[in-house]
């Protein structure tokens, strides 16, 4: 069924830009906004909630035939709603995926979990790349402190290539706490990517269950998440750089990680 929509003053239009900008109306209504043809083709459809498109991309892209329900918009609101410069012509309302705390520890029949663990992550994009550099490591599952910056920012979305639909994560008030649950319970090594007092990050022993510990873009890890750590790890750096971007040192542990396991 095609629905078409031709005013920028609809409910749903005020709706949609409400669930694009404020994380409040994301969470209230656990759904979230993707956009652009990659996301639409790749999101499982069981999360679909809501498409809509321009008559071009239904037409172009289409084939001017609709296998689902869809909503029709013209260019101009299909402008007003977009997170991008440049849209590309369709739109979704797509539903939140859950997780719970056993899910980020993987299947229990293969074990040997590989966690991404983030302390006050701020920049979308950051968290977006980590998210589709952890599927590309193998990771099992992401922690993240609630202070981290919202998964379903669209910018995050759109960084995330999909993955956001695929790699299990978890929000936590008490990530110290976790930390030391997953240690204890869990058996799971926790290296803090930290300067102070670290050794080189290829030294430590990824090829059991672990955990990379990455802190604010600005500021690092604060101290209570580096102390709860197993050990500190730094990735060694030549010239005058002091540090690395937090997507960019996440990347390297991760795939050190993968390497390790793969040569076991």
């Amino acid at each position: 069924m095609i629905e078409k929509i031709t005013s920028a003053t609809n409910p749903r239009i005020k709706r949609l830009t409400a669930l694009r900008k404020k994380a409040k109306s994301r969470r209230e209504e656990q759904a979230f906004i993707i956009e652009g043809e990659r996301l639409y083709r790749d999101t499982p459809r069981e999360f679909l909630k809501e498409i809509y498109m321009t008559e071009e991309f239904l037409e172009q892209k289409l084939g001017g035939a609709a296998q689902e329900n869809i909503t029709i918009i013209t260019p101009q609101i299909m402008q007003k709603i977009s997170d991008t410069d440049t849209p590309q012509g369709v739109l979704c309302v797509a539903k939140m995926p859950s997780y719970d705390r056993e899910d980020l520890l993987g299947d229990e029949k293969k074990g040997n979990p590989l966690l991404l663990i983030l302390e006050n992550i701020q920049d979308p994009g950051n968290l977006g790349t980590m998210m589709r550099t952890a599927e590309a490591a193998g990771v099992t599952g992401v922690l993240m402190s609630r202070d981290t910056v919202d998964l379903f920012n669209p910018k995050t979305v759109r960084a995330t290539m999909s993955a956001i639909f695929r790699v299990p994560f978890l929000y936590t008030d008490d990530l110290v706490g976790e930390i030391k649950r997953l240690q204890t319970e869990n058996g799971i090594a926790v290296y803090a990517a930290h300067l102070r007092a670290s050794k080189p990050y290829d030294e430590a022993d990824c090829t059991g269950a672990c955990a990379f510990l990455i802190g604010n873009e600005g500021n690092g890890l604060t101290d209570e998440a580096a102390d709860a750590a197993t050990a500190r790890v730094h990735i060694p750096m030549q010239g005058n750089i002091e540090s690395l971007n937090a997507a960019m040192a996440a990347g390297i542990l991760l795939f050190e990680g993968a390497r390790q396991r793969r040569k076991s």
